[in-house]
């Protein structure tokens, strides 16, 4: 069941932002973390060289950069708006102030904060080990938004697993055949979650 982080919002406005418009950036300090009260948006890690390299895509209702704002460090990635976003930011004394009035979210909070430190671990896993095709899958899957859909190109999906567009079209393709997924036109809609995630997890 997914967290309403709601709270965090209380008494703070929030900031829309179009899209193409980016709400952090790697390298910056991070005062605060992200609640998206509602809309899209993508985070991803940029080389020295240029090169893009998509994390995951928040959905209305996430949290974004929070690994950074707890461990106080620079900010490891960007993240930028997909659709029209209204995005509340939560410093440490709101946080503080949530967590006394809410004390039922601190546990979920860290349960959060795995979730990310699994993210990165998967993607490095993923990258060094997983075939393409299973890469693919598993970046489907935790693309997708409640409704199944993914709003991303087939370069931001080759971005995200380490491979080409080719290679992504084709497997793309192949799930399709299945009956997996639907293609339009800058976007994917899910049709069968369960098979895409069997498939994502199995070795065969």
């Amino acid at each position: 069941m997914k967290t309403d982080w709601s709270p965090l919002a209380e008494g703070r406005p929030a900031k829309t932002y179009s899209p193409g418009q980016f709400i952090y950036l790697q390298g910056t300090d991070a005062k605060y973390f992200y609640y998206l009260a509602e809309g899209t948006a993508r985070s991803f890690i940029s080389s020295s060289e240029g090169s893009e390299r998509l994390l995951t895509v928040h959905h209305t209702g996430d949290l974004m950069g929070e690994a950074s704002f707890f461990d106080q460090c620079p900010r490891v990635s960007s993240a930028v708006a997909v659709t029209v976003c209204k995005v509340v930011s939560v410093d440490r004394a709101q946080l503080d102030q949530v967590f006394q009035n809410h004390p039922e979210l601190a546990f979920p909070m860290l349960r959060y904060l795995s979730r990310t430190v699994r993210l990165l671990s998967g993607h490095v896993d993923d990258i060094s080990f997983r075939p393409a095709d299973r890469r693919v899958a598993r970046a489907l899957l935790d693309q997708a938004g409640p409704d199944g859909m993914i709003r991303c190109t087939q370069e931001e999906l080759g971005s995200a697993v380490g491979t080409s567009r080719v290679t992504v079209s084709r497997v793309l393709s192949q799930f399709a055949a299945r009956g997996w997924l639907e293609r339009g036109y800058r976007n994917l809609r899910l049709l069968n979650r369960n098979a895409l995630e069997e498939y994502a997890d199995s070795d065969d």
